[in-house]
């Protein structure tokens, strides 16, 4: 009987121990849509010669697509209907989406010389992985706190 009063309480403590690594892992799934949707948008206004602002637009724009798009194949995966698997994928990924943008952005804006900088020019791609990096590390007590309240993607776990 005392094992079973204690059974909820241990379980509680295993997820709060666990918010940290799945906050981590919620991350590195946004920072992973993010990453492609922000290298192909800065890859294509680069390549075309856009100005700036469009090119930052592009990519912006691009990293909310995969970044959901991730999420909907995964909800998807599990049987869910289109239109519940773009509410959770809504609902999980977009306050972890728009703080990754404006950190990463804020980063390659800010850096002196990155706009400016060629696909051929390493300071391009290493301010890029810079950003990111910063993105993630900036992201991830987002994640944390959405995650201990039962909102981002805590709502996704479900259907795994």
């Amino acid at each position: 009987m005392e094992h079973e009063a204690h059974a909820p309480h241990a379980h509680h403590e295993a997820a709060a121990a666990g918010t940290w690594a799945m906050a981590v892992q919620a991350t590195l799934h946004c920072l992973t849509g993010c990453a492609i949707g922000e290298v192909l948008g800065m890859v294509i206004g680069t390549a075309f010669g856009w100005g700036n602002v469009p090119t930052l637009i592009l990519a912006i724009i691009l990293a909310f697509f995969f970044g959901y798009a991730l999420t909907l194949r995964g909800v998807l995966k599990a049987g869910v209907d289109i239109r519940t698997a773009l509410k959770v994928a809504l609902a999980a990924d977009t306050l972890s989406i728009a703080v990754m943008e404006l950190v990463d952005n804020g980063v390659i804006v800010l850096w002196p010389g990155a706009m400016d900088a060629g696909l051929g020019d390493p300071l391009f791609w290493s301010v890029l992985a810079i950003a990111l990096a910063v993105a993630f590390v900036l992201t991830t007590p987002v994640n944390k706190w959405m995650i201990g309240r039962g909102k981002g993607h805590a709502v996704v776990h479900q259907y795994h």
